[in-house]
């Protein structure tokens, strides 16, 4: 790019860039409304759209922001379900996203063919299409990478002193309000703050009254996570996680320990470094194409050899955030990309450092552009080569990915959880066990109101010493014989009275007759039948053990006595 390409370009935001973004943002809104699934998609969607129907808690760190706009969306978006009205949401996010990057793109290079790339080939790839049309917090955290590339790039441009201490507290506010969603960003955030402070401090714009201010800023975009405590202390949801009432509570919650701080999971050995850098470099290839790729490392290597580019800083500055970004996540993505399970959990976060290469591929167009121009003056010819490149890569990218990420007419975890409530008798108790059945059944129960007789318990979660204390109160007709659900029974060293799942099932068997459907709480509540995904209990048929496949899941009635060992679970962490 030229030396004055940028000239004018603050400008240009209002003169047409602006209607620009907001009609490319609602043609990737209307082509992800097209391909939203009507129903409750799989993954961790059931539990964050029942979090936020219930106003509790979502798994660590709590994504308080998301839970409160999915809230929001279930009231005022138009739709059928609540699961369908939240994943309208993360299409309109997803959607801003795209107009945020063209907004850098433009303000940094003027260029509208540019723009039209980076957010064509980044929203239309697979894996963000897959990501922005479902109840997930992706689609938000991809808005905040823009918002904070856009404001970057907003404030490089900035000529007066009150405007760029004007973006800079803004800027500060967003940061502090985008660790509400994915603490991810931390990384980008990382990079953006000391380059803003050093320009400040360049210009003498960096008092500390002015310190202050953006400090200020920052924790207050931090607010919403007021809202972890405020839940926990009403403890009126029916599905939470966690006890936030206290200040260790909190602190466990917001740093993601049951996880493991600055892990995707707990006690799990990953790919070595280099390898997890090599399959992030294949998933790029295959997402964003080898010539959107090679568009972006045209602009690194403009940057470095054309010295009079008055976009350079920015460029280096986003080229530094997807750096630290890849090696930091790679160094401690302790998760096995080798295999298909954990390759789609840990693909999922390469999406951030994704909106930056495709960012970085739009400059990169619009340099080739500039220097066409300046080796062909007057060629009428470049325009419509750039126009073409970029529309023909967008295309290719829709193209391709539409039918895989078309999920228009997908029940499939819909109809698994309904068939499944629906086989359950009369007053039945079910222990619930991993994300897909435990999610999807919370979801129905509690959003939709599906079978109000029936009783979720969550296997896994009485082993947090948080879940009796917070969720006994909204499980009538269950007896706990303990504080704590551990596979070894008896007083754990900090006075905890734990059980295992034998003594569990054996207490709640002696203390409940069969037959009779009323529930009721504490010794003697009569329960009709238990079911678990992997193992049934009822006072009829006695254990119930592997065998044959119902509605997706392998149980078989045996009549036999309740075995004298059971089993105990082995503790999974959530890697997302």
């Amino acid at each position: 790019m030229g030396a004055g390409t940028g000239t004018g370009i603050g400008t240009g935001i209002g003169t047409g860039a602006g209607g620009a973004a907001g009609a490319l943002g609602a043609a990737v809104a209307a082509l992800y409304a097209a391909t939203l699934p009507p129903a409750l998609p799989g993954g961790d969607a059931g539990e964050l759209i029942t979090a936020a129907y219930e106003l509790g808690v979502a798994h660590p760190p709590g994504y308080p922001l998301f839970t409160l706009l999915a809230k929001v969306a279930m009231g005022l978006l138009p739709g059928g379900s609540p699961a369908s009205r939240v994943n309208l949401l993360c299409g309109f996010l997803g959607a801003a996203a795209a107009s945020l990057l063209f907004y850098t793109v433009f303000r940094l290079s003027g260029s509208y063919a540019g723009g039209i790339l980076a957010a064509g080939v980044f929203s239309f790839s697979r894996l963000t299409w897959q990501w922005s049309i479902t109840a997930e917090v992706f689609s938000l955290n991809n808005l905040f990478v823009g918002l904070l590339m856009a404001l970057t790039a907003h404030f490089e441009e900035a000529s007066t002193a009150k405007e760029r201490s004007k973006i800079s507290k803004l800027g500060a506010f967003c940061c502090g309000l985008s660790l509400c969603n994915q603490h991810t960003i931390v990384l980008y955030i990382a990079c953006i703050v000391p380059w803003v402070l050093a320009r400040l401090f360049r210009n003498s714009e960096l008092s500390p009254g002015h310190l202050l201010k953006l400090g200020l800023c920052f924790l207050a975009g931090l607010l919403p996570y007021l809202y972890l405590p405020a839940s926990s202390y009403l403890s009126r949801a029916r599905w939470t996680w966690g006890d936030q009432t206290t200040l260790q509570g909190f602190l466990t919650h917001f740093l993601r320990e049951e996880y493991g701080t600055f892990n995707l999971a707990k006690s799990e050995t990953g790919s070595s470094m280099r390898e997890m850098l090599l399959f992030q470099l294949a998933q790029m290839k295959s997402e964003l194409s080898l010539p959107v790729l090679a568009l972006a490392l045209v602009a690194c290597v403009s940057t470095a050899l054309l010295t009079r580019q008055q976009k350079s800083a920015v460029i280096w500055l986003f080229t530094g955030m997807l750096c630290l970004y890849s090696l930091f996540f790679a160094w401690r993505a302790n998760l096995d990309v080798t295999k298909p399970l954990f390759l789609g959990v840990v693909e999922r976060f390469w999406l951030q450092s994704s909106a930056v290469v495709a960012v970085l591929a739009g400059l990169g167009l619009a340099t080739l552009t500039s220097l066409g121009n300046t080796v062909l003056e007057g060629s009428r010819v470049l325009p419509w080569l750039e126009w073409l490149s970029a529309l023909a890569l967008v295309a290719s990218q829709v193209w391709t990915n539409y039918s895989a990420c078309d999920q228009s007419n997908n029940y499939v975890v819909d109809k698994f959880a309904r068939n499944l409530l629906s086989s359950m008798p009369m007053g039945a108790v079910i222990l619930l066990r991993g994300d897909l059945p435990g999610n999807a059944l919370r979801y129905l129960h509690y959003c939709e109101g599906m079978r109000p007789d029936i009783t979720l318990v969550d296997q896994e979660m009485m082993t947090y010493e948080w879940y009796l204390p917070k969720l006994a109160k909204h499980l009538p007709g269950v007896y706990f014989p303990g504080h704590r659900w551990n596979p070894v029974e008896g007083v754990l060293p900090d006075g905890t009275l734990a059980f295992n799942l034998h003594r569990f099932l054996k207490v709640f068997m002696k203390v409940t007759r069969p037959g009779e459907g009323a529930i009721h709480s504490g010794p003697g509540g009569r329960v009709r039948s238990w079911f678990l995904p992997m193992l049934c209990l009822t006072q009829e048929s006695g254990f119930i053990s592997p065998g044959i496949s119902i509605t997706g899941l392998k149980t078989m009635a045996v009549s036999v006595p309740l075995p004298g060992k059971l089993l105990p679970t082995r503790r999974c962490g959530k890697p997302g």
